[in-house]
């Protein structure tokens, strides 16, 4: 059977990774893409599926209700992957406003359209299911022990983090008030191609490129747990197909990072990818910035229940991903 697959915010980081992975393992199924086009979206990461009589874009932002209630009418989406959201923790301290519109009521909008339509008499389908990727920050900080799960509570410390959160809250009242079929992801620290130039890799790699400081937090102490972006993609997928209607499941990498320690391995690996560093080493640009308000000191993704209950496990090595993202940013900012 065809199935008709909506993505939101598949024109940005994660969401064009995921378009791209789903394009090439469903070949029956069609998609629609649809995004705001913000300032961290970019159409060119879907060149390879833009001629596909598969594939269609649509710009559109969920905070328009009447615009979300067209989309879902016409298209008549089987499968809804929620991936578009205002994501940066600085932009959310500087004007919290356009994070809680589109992550709280633009979630709303696009969940009780879907809600609206599946259960009418226009949808022939067998009953649509509905994806919303979040964010491990809705738990707020650690110590240096112990990891999030999923019966970790929620402590968001951040109007983005805030944001999600509140989006989660109702994706899950949705389940329990309506007999829904959703499900839920909380994911750590994503890297990989397609990054914005504002989140920390991407910022390393441009700012050595061009003998700029390399900006630090703090001691760049803070520890982050970091999950290449086509495994998130992998365990998002197969949450969808297999995942437990009402369920939430977190996704990690197992791989925890001081700020500081990875940004002097992404130096360590331009030294030897591109070299001309000042005095032989990139490092020499690094530079502690105060800290941001709110600044969570550890992130830790506890895995299990994916692990046990799906069989998801991580593939590919940290070191190798991390080397194939530098070469592709520095293709990018040649």
């Amino acid at each position: 059977m065809e199935e008709r697959i909506l993505v939101t915010g598949g024109a940005g980081f994660i969401g064009s990774n995921l378009l791209l992975y789903l394009h090439e393992k469903y070949p029956n199924s069609q998609f629609l893409n649809i995004d705001k086009l913000s300032y961290a979206s970019d159409r060119a990461y879907l060149e390879d599926i833009k001629g596909s009589n598969r594939y269609t874009f649509k710009k559109l932002d969920l905070v328009n209700r009447d615009a979300v209630c067209d989309v879902i009418r016409s298209f008549k989406p089987d499968e809804v992957f929620h991936l578009a959201a205002e994501s940066h923790v600085d932009n959310s301290i500087k004007g919290p406003e356009p994070f809680i519109k589109s992550n709280v009521l633009g979630t709303f909008n696009l969940l009780e359209e879907c809600r609206q339509f599946w259960q009418s008499e226009h949808y022939e389908g067998d009953g649509g299911r509905f994806l919303h990727v979040s964010t491990d920050e809705v738990y707020g900080e650690l110590g240096d022990e112990g990891a999030f799960s999923e019966e970790t509570a929620y402590a968001p410390n951040s109007p983005y983090s805030a944001s999600k959160a509140g989006s989660d809250f109702i994706v899950r009242s949705y389940f329990h008030t309506y007999g829904m079929n959703v499900v839920t992801t909380n994911c750590s620290n994503n890297f990989g191609p397609h990054q914005h130039d504002e989140k920390l890799i991407p910022t390393v790699i441009r700012t050595a490129l061009k003998h700029e400081d390399i900006p630090v937090y703090g001691k760049g102490e803070n520890v982050r747990d970091w999950l290449y972006v086509e495994e998130h993609c992998r365990a998002l997928d197969l949450v969808f197909r297999d995942g437990e209607a009402g369920e939430t499941y977190i996704i990690g990498g197992d791989n925890e990072w001081k700020n500081i320690a990875l940004v002097k391995e992404l130096c360590s690996i331009l030294n030897e990818e591109v070299g001309d560093g000042p005095d032989g080493d990139y490092a020499n640009l690094i530079t502690f910035v105060t800290d941001r308000p709110g600044h969570d000191f550890r992130y830790a993704i506890d895995a299990s229940k994916i692990k046990e209950e799906l069989g998801w496990e991580k593939q590919g090595d940290f070191e190798g991903r991390l080397r194939e993202t530098v070469r592709w940013y520095i293709e990018r900012y040649k």
